[in-house]
């Protein structure tokens, strides 16, 4: 699809296949959370721009690669969204966080926002919204627009799965933020999960139904 990136990194899949099992315990699928989400970290920042500065090595000086420009924001949609963000602050200690809290009304599918906090300069940094499930798109359409909204230009979105009709809508209203993900995933079903999927991210990752 395009505009879509699915890091099938072996590691990833892998990872993946274990959350998916529905034994996996609590514990397990949020350490495996956390872990997968490094690995995809990789992925999403791989074209960050890099400057030079001059540093000295114990051998002698040298003009060594650095990232250019403001730090960056994760973005994380609330509440599972938290489970890839602690993975990616493990790789980018520094970055800055924004939190966008929505939920799905169950009737609807709709998104209903009840938190937002961001950084007030989002047009000056490149923003990675973390989600793991891009099912109807309706919440992670939500969240872009607000962080458009507060004038964030430069988006990623970042995944663990997708289905084919999230994708559709998404691109269809962000065309341009690129998506990255482990997987599309087959469809939706009746209810608007992901099927084969994994279940409810933020209930296997919290211990809650």
């Amino acid at each position: 699809m395009q505009g879509v990136t699915v890091v099938d990194h072996p590691l990833v899949q892998h990872k993946l296949s274990i959350m998916r099992k529905k034994e996996t315990s609590t514990a397990s699928f949020r350490r495996l959370l956390r872990e997968i989400s490094l690995l995809l970290g990789y992925e999403v920042t791989r074209n960050l721009e890099l400057t030079t500065e001059k540093i000295n090595t114990p051998m002698e000086e040298m003009d060594a690669p650095t990232l250019e420009g403001k730090k960056l924001v994760f973005a994380s949609v609330l509440r599972a969204g938290n489970g890839l963000l602690e993975g990616l602050l493990d790789l980018v200690p520094a970055a800055r966080v924004a939190h966008v809290g929505l939920y799905r009304d169950h009737d609807t599918l709709e998104a209903v926002e009840y938190f937002f906090k961001a950084p007030s300069d989002l047009g000056d940094r490149l923003v990675i919204v973390v989600d793991p499930m891009l099912a109807t798109a309706n919440s992670a359409i939500a969240a872009i627009d607000k962080l458009k909204e507060r004038g964030a230009t430069n988006i990623r979105f970042l995944c663990l799965l997708a289905a084919p009709e999230g994708v559709e809508r998404f691109t269809k209203a962000h065309p341009d933020v690129p998506v990255f993900t482990a997987s599309i995933d087959r469809g939706l079903n009746e209810k608007g999960y992901i099927m084969p999927g994994l279940g409810d991210a933020g209930d296997r990752m919290y211990g809650t139904k």
